[in-house]
């Protein structure tokens, strides 16, 4: 009786509606993650393993809210004498600024999902205009977790220069490609 009672909770739970909600951003399931030019010889990857922030989506109103603060001394590029310099003052100065911060501004959709977001990023203390193109995009029933939650995989291009990252330049590359995957559940 106990398993059909909650086997018919979860089967109602799939047919809700997903209304406005506020969702909090998963860390274990969000990740930016980064890719620059090096010498011309290879592309240099890596990523900050430590997000925070919440996610606010109503499809109804096809609007939403999308606040992702990184931790930048999180920096994993897979070698840590490179992260060390990378946190330094020349680079991240993650003493100083401790936070790289995605701010969004509006959600634009196509047809009922959302197919990119444009904000804001800060970094290095510098504020700049951010399109990030939505890959990937689902609301619904997490049934490991049993909670609802958003999720997306989303990516932009970026110029470090405009930040002030000014250090390599020109030998190691300029542009930078920006992906963020993110999961968000309702607390």
């Amino acid at each position: 009786m106990t398993a059909r009672i909650s086997l018919l909770a979860l089967l109602a739970s799939l047919a809700w509606p997903l209304a406005a909600a506020e969702y909090a951003i998963d860390a274990s399931h969000t990740y930016a993650s980064f890719e620059i030019d090096h010498l011309g010889f290879s592309t240099q990857r890596g990523q900050f393993t430590a997000t925070s922030g919440s996610i606010e989506y109503d499809p109804e109103t096809r609007s939403g809210k999308i606040d992702i603060r990184i931790a930048a001394d999180s920096i994993d590029t897979g070698f840590k004498p490179r992260d060390d310099v990378l946190r330094s003052a020349d680079w991240f100065n993650v003493s100083d600024f401790p936070d790289i911060l995605f701010r969004s501004q509006r959600l634009i959709f196509n047809e009922n999902s959302p197919n990119a977001v444009e904000g804001t990023l800060t970094l290095l203390g510098t504020t700049r205009p951010m399109r990030l193109e939505i890959t990937r995009f689902k609301c619904g029933l997490n049934l490991v977790l049993r909670k609802r939650g958003c999720g997306a995989d989303a990516q932009g291009v970026l110029r470090r220069s405009e930040f002030g990252l000014n250090n390599g330049l020109p030998f190691i590359g300029d542009e930078v490609r920006l992906r963020i995957q993110v999961e968000a559940y309702l607390p």
